[in-house]
């Protein structure tokens, strides 16, 4: 079942002196973001709105109501913003999804055999990887996120299908 809350950003280091911060939204369109409405941390225990927001060359720069100085925007670093998925776009055709709807599923081969279960979609600047917490044990993998090695994922299904690499899920791939 999905997740009430979606994962929409990341807000980065303090940027100048007045306040603002680096903001990195994980939406299709960044820009949009501005249209969410409220965020949440990931506790849900505290509460940011956007004031103002303008893009940079990779990421957002922003003004979050009540941050007024570089110190305070320095204690922002690293949080998770989240937002409610009803106020979220509405995905439209069968083969889109929010990366919240991937955590959980089961991943498995092309012949059924499960590898393990999808715990979290990572980004470390060279794209999306999928990490997945192996069937055979408490180890976890990495798995690109590109169609060669995630040839179908059906969320509604509750399953990945993959083709890693060779070696990447060692023993777990083999019999």
């Amino acid at each position: 079942m999905p997740s009430e809350r979606v994962r929409v950003a990341k807000i980065g280091a303090a940027h100048g002196v007045r306040g603002e911060v680096r903001l990195f939204a994980y939406t299709q369109d960044p820009l949009a973001i501005r249209s969410y409405g409220e965020f949440e941390d990931e506790s849900g225990a505290r509460r940011f709105r956007i004031v103002s927001l303008r893009a940079a060359k990779d990421h957002l720069i922003a003004r979050i109501e009540g941050i007024g100085d570089r110190d305070e925007a320095s204690k922002l670093t690293h949080l998770e913003l989240y937002v409610s998925r009803a106020r979220l776009p509405q995905q439209k055709e069968a083969d889109t999804f929010y990366h919240a709807d991937l955590v959980g599923l089961s991943v498995e081969t092309k012949e059924g055999k499960k590898l393990g279960e999808v715990i979290g979609v990572r980004n470390f600047g060279a794209g999306d990887l999928l990490e997945i917490k192996l069937a055979n044990g408490g180890k976890t993998a990495l798995l690109p996120f590109i169609d060669p090695f995630v040839p179908l994922i059906d969320v509604k299904g509750g399953r990945i299908v993959a083709d890693p690499p060779q070696g990447l899920f060692d023993d777990n791939t083999k019999g």
